[in-house]
């Protein structure tokens, strides 16, 4: 009888929460697609889902939450972020530590990372490396309540080759983690193995995956640029991911690593910085999303400027990158390639986020095509576009509320005032 009752109360209470109605309102709306935004902001939510979008009558008895001052927009989309870590000012003590923390230590550190990226508006992210399978976990624990913070899409372990940018084994001597890493540890050789580490990492979980085509500024030793996966390895990998339904990112500064990514049918381009017009026109004709992740780099150099504790290959790496990316994305742009919105989070400190909008319209990027680019371009890229990125009827009630006019200040995203995600209200003022 105790166990019929409570099973009882269950089904009533989330059958409550199903037919709930709420109605949030605000002087502007953003929906996330458009040109322009609206006058006033009116959102009807139902349980999780969005009922309709702009002037509409409150429904009987439903809860009404009326934000002044405010521009309502679909929650923000991340398209790369790392979530199991976080720098410090000591980049060669952050590796250490990596190194030296067990995965449940690094997951209980990460939780306070996963709560502060939800309430700066960002609800729903694509992890792009993680060790341990962490962000699988995160993903699962998040999903069912166990703890706050984003919806992940998660790529597990990024893919590299020997001595590459993902392979961590760099530059400590033969032998000190054990045998020589192999395609289960996310590095391999040869297209074989490319498809061997897809579906590995597919099988423990990856909801997409991802490729390091080049070197990159933060790996232990001089390489930036350079192609470090062939084109047969590449054209594997690509081909094995979509085969098995996913999409597949390229970390890639470097124009010949990312050109073998773009002509493999890659989905997307991370960073870019030294791309040249070739590699550009590529993206064009095939429709490659690029994703500049501007505060990455902006955030390394800026942390040296202060003083920060680096690898001298690091520091002449960064400024490199720095001084190329911001060139490589304004003619992007220019051509009309499309822009992601990704910023590379756990390289600079997490819930900074919305800086990128910043960067990106400092450098010749509309506030609305921003925007768009952290609503409908990112949740199409994700191949979520049916559930999140835009504030539609029939969509889930991820929905964000700014102070300010964005439109006017690009930089009212970094004043979140109001965050729902799947319906659940975690922040309700500034």
């Amino acid at each position: 009888m105790i166990r019929f009752v409570a099973f009882f109360l269950l089904i009533v209470a989330l059958g409550s929460a199903q037919d709930r109605v709420t109605v949030i309102r605000a002087p502007r709306l953003y929906d996330g697609k458009s040109d322009k935004i609206v006058e006033p902001g009116v959102v009807v939510v139902k349980g999780n889902k969005i009922v309709s979008v702009g002037e509409a009558g409150v429904p009987a008895g439903a809860t009404v939450i009326q934000l002044e001052n405010a521009t309502l927009l679909p929650g923000f989309l991340d398209a790369h972020v790392h979530l199991a870590q976080q720098p410090s000012m000591n980049g060669i003590a952050d590796r250490l530590d990596r190194m030296s923390k067990s995965p449940a230590e690094t997951a209980l550190d990460a939780t306070v990372y996963l709560k502060r990226t939800l309430e700066a508006g960002f609800t729903t992210v694509r992890s792009l490396g993680a060790n341990d399978f962490l962000d699988v976990a995160f993903r699962n624990s998040i999903n069912n309540g166990s703890i706050v913070g984003p919806r992940i899409l998660a790529a597990t372990k990024a893919l590299g080759t020997t001595g590459g940018h993902c392979d961590f084994t760099n530059s400590v001597k033969p032998g000190l983690f054990g045998p020589e890493i192999s395609w289960q540890q996310g590095i391999f050789n040869g297209p074989i193995e490319a498809r061997a580490a897809v579906r590995y990492m597919i099988k423990y979980g990856a909801d997409l995956i991802k490729v390091c085509a080049t070197g990159g500024v933060l790996s232990a030793n001089n390489d930036v640029d350079s192609p470090q996966v062939t084109q047969e390895e590449m054209n594997a990998l690509v081909d094995e991911t979509h085969a098995k339904g996913k999409k597949a990112a390229a970390h890639a500064h470097g124009a010949e690593g990312a050109k073998r990514a773009i002509r493999a049918g890659i989905d997307s381009i991370e960073h870019g910085s030294f791309m040249d017009d070739e590699a550009l026109t590529l993206m064009k004709q095939k429709g490659t999303v690029y994703v500049p992740t501007l505060i990455a780099g902006h955030s390394v150099v800026e942390r040296i400027d202060k003083g920060a504790v680096m690898d001298p290959r690091t520091v002449v790496k960064a400024r490199a990158a720095v001084n190329r990316v911001y060139e490589t994305f304004r003619s992007a742009a220019n051509r009309g390639i499309t822009i992601g919105f990704g910023t590379d989070a756990g390289v600079f400190e997490h819930g900074r986020n919305a800086e990128e909008f910043v960067l990106l319209v400092k450098n010749g990027l509309k506030p609305i095509d921003a925007l768009r680019a952290a609503g409908s371009v990112d949740a199409q890229l994700f191949g979520v576009a049916d559930k999140v990125g835009t504030l539609e009827a029939g969509k889930l009630a991820d929905i964000i509320a700014v102070v300010g006019d964005p439109i006017a200040d690009i930089a009212a995203t970094q004043k979140v005032m109001f965050v729902m995600k799947d319906g659940v209200v975690y922040r309700n003022g500034r």
